[in-house]
């Protein structure tokens, strides 16, 4: 008879205690040092003399249970049964011999997951739920993913950038994926086209008005039917209207673009955090494979790898060489639209523990 399921814990997530490799428990908090023996796999070494290998897999991220059944049994097979997966949606296998390493990760690219996303590589892309589970998607952000991964494969299992470039994806201007060296996201460019007929059957009207974040939204009556109608002089086409309304449509296969931003940051290593900004935008949403997107984001890398010092992220290159050198380095056109100027940025400067003004 099989186990009975563990029940849920209502408080949070579980402990992680019980669920930590041997030697990671009994050596927590004593480590002596680190290195990278290769890229994709890291040994760390505690005062106690113990050793432990991890070895780093790219993964698909949005996963069937056949997919994860693999890692299980391999994590059984080749390494010793304990797995974790990254904030970046890779796959850590941890063991405690060094023999076990190199026939781990011949059986992991075997089975078509990459060993690497190590030191100063391109990680694997996190990105937002895309169509698969969001109600409010321009665009399948993991398609995207999927589709630049394959492009970027070489960077990921090597270690040949300045430094580590963390990349996201969202699939709305939201932007759920976060800040990022490179991120890209799609942009709605038109506002919602409202079904009049249908707003009264499907919207609960007050719930749309004060889900816009612009007040952009209002009750109307349209042929006798009670309705709604959109100021677009306020309208910023977020989308945010369309999950409580579908009829106020917004996702339009020639209006909704993607946009390329540069050099956001969230850690205080060396230079303050920064938000990313605008470098490429109006970029056709063309599934299953954005080659637009893919070429561009290509094009940046390359640059960046080229021209970049060694541990400059690619804001701080940016930064050190200026953004007009950076749209002549990388070919980009240069626009009104890249200014940042908005009022609320001064804010955003001071939100750093280095210099404050």
């Amino acid at each position: 008879m099989a186990d009975a399921p563990r029940m849920p814990i209502e408080s949070g997530v579980p402990e992680m205690e019980p669920f930590l490799h041997p030697v990671l428990k009994k050596n927590y908090g004593a480590w002596a040092w680190h290195d990278r023996p290769r890229p994709g796999v890291l040994r760390h070494v505690a005062k106690s003399g113990d050793q432990i290998w991890t070895v780093r897999a790219g993964t698909q991220r949005q996963m069937d249970v056949y997919t994860i059944r693999k890692l299980a049994d391999i994590a059984d097979e080749f390494a010793e049964g304990h797995v974790r997966f990254t904030i970046r949606s890779n796959i850590e296998f941890m063991v405690s011999e060094e023999s076990k390493v190199q026939p781990l990760i011949e059986k992991l690219n075997a089975e078509g997951f990459p060993v690497g996303g190590t030191g100063p590589s391109v990680s694997m892309i996190s990105h937002t739920q895309g169509w698969l589970h969001c109600d409010i998607p321009g665009t399948d952000a993991s398609g995207a993913v999927k589709a630049l991964m394959d492009e970027l494969y070489e960077e990921f299992v090597n270690e040949e950038m300045p430094n580590r470039v963390h990349m996201t994806t969202s699939c709305c201007q939201i932007n759920c994926g976060g800040q990022g060296d490179i991120a890209i996201n799609i942009q709605h460019t038109k506002p919602p086209k409202i079904d009049h007929n249908q707003v009264a059957n499907v919207c609960e009207r007050p719930s749309v008005v004060a889900r816009c974040p612009v007040a952009a939204i209002r009750p109307a009556m349209v042929n006798g039917k009670p309705s709604l109608e959109v100021d677009e002089k306020k309208c910023i086409c977020c989308g945010a209207c369309f999950p409580p309304c579908p009829p106020m449509q917004i996702n339009d296969p020639e209006h909704s673009k993607f946009a390329i931003w540069v050099g956001g940051k969230n850690s205080n290593a060396r230079s303050k955090p920064s938000f990313h900004k605008l470098v490429a935008a109006g970029i056709p949403n063309n599934p299953p494979r954005w080659p637009e997107v893919s070429e561009i984001v290509k094009k940046i890398l390359r640059t960046y790898k080229e021209d970049a010092k060694d541990y400059e992220r690619i804001g701080e290159w940016a930064e050190r060489i200026g953004w007009p050198r950076f749209f002549e380095k990388t070919g980009l056109p240069f626009t009104k639209y890249h200014i940042d100027n908005w009022r609320g940025g001064r804010a955003n400067l001071n939100a750093s523990t280095h210099i404050r003004f």
